[in-house]
């Protein structure tokens, strides 16, 4: 009896794993936005022809824009001392590569066979 109980339990434990793993993180925060009669339309034709609901929809259109937004920022800004370090190798003459003179001048391996 308490073997059964036991796996009666641990039934439970999975199914109630599998339930939260399939439902993702708890959703404790709120957004509320007003919009036009007309992006309404458009967001739930949208939620409804991803077979999704129009918040889960929302949510992952707005979540993916805003990771968009923010590596665009961090890819264009710089502190001052990075962006000075940058300036100063970019100052620098160049230096010629290994092989790359020989390289340059060996004959193409592509064809233009005209």
């Amino acid at each position: 009896m308490v073997s059964a109980a036991r796996d009666a339990a641990d039934t439970c434990t999975e199914y109630c794993r599998t339930l939260a793993s399939m439902t993702g993180p708890l959703k404790d925060a709120r957004i509320e936005l007003r919009v036009t009669s007309a992006q309404k339309q458009a967001i739930e034709n949208a939620a409804a022809l991803s077979g999704r609901t129009v918040t889960a929809f929302s949510a992952e259109v707005l979540v993916s824009r805003a990771e968009e937004v923010i590596q665009e920022d961090r890819r264009l800004r710089v502190d001052a001392a990075t962006f000075e370090a940058f300036q100063v190798v970019m100052e620098e003459p160049a230096h010629a590569a290994a092989g790359l003179r020989d390289l340059m001048n060996r004959k193409s391996v592509f064809r233009d066979d005209d």
